[in-house]
């Protein structure tokens, strides 16, 4: 009896501690506004030493970049932002992104979210949020 009661009371633990990671936001699980702003001074660091990847920002703005970069990610993680920039279509037009370019700015940005500390999970978690963007940046 003794051990039904232990299994049932293990059982409602793992249940438990099971809801409440999934009850997390991914802007929670990144680690929020601290860790997003880690992530995306990271990811121009990545792009200014990247002599492929610079030469589609040697006209940007960077501190309009990263403003926007920010609130895009907290967006995408569910945070508490509103994305004021313009669209990827708008931004990207005319920029000739290639495919492989574009894997290469996501390989900067995974080494950007590696430097932050982001679990793999979760990096792979935003990468899907992400995802459905290629289409608005490649071959415009």
């Amino acid at each position: 009896m003794l051990r039904h009661s232990l299994t049932v009371l293990l059982v409602f633990l793992l249940l438990g501690c099971q809801s409440l990671s999934s009850s997390r936001s991914l802007f929670d699980e990144l680690g929020g506004m601290p860790v997003i702003e880690k992530i995306t001074d990271n990811f121009i660091d990545e792009i200014s030493f990247d002599q492929q990847i610079v030469q589609h920002f040697k006209e940007s703005d960077i501190d309009r970049f990263r403003a926007k970069l920010i609130e895009q990610i907290c967006v995408e993680a569910g945070g508490p932002c509103t994305y004021s920039g313009d669209s990827m279509v708008d931004v990207h037009t005319k920029m000739n992104i290639t495919e492989a370019e574009f894997n290469r700015t996501v390989d900067l940005l995974i080494n950007a979210m590696n430097k932050a500390g982001v679990a793999h999970r979760t990096q792979n978690k935003l990468l899907a949020r992400l995802a459905p963007m290629r289409a608005d940046i490649i071959y415009r």
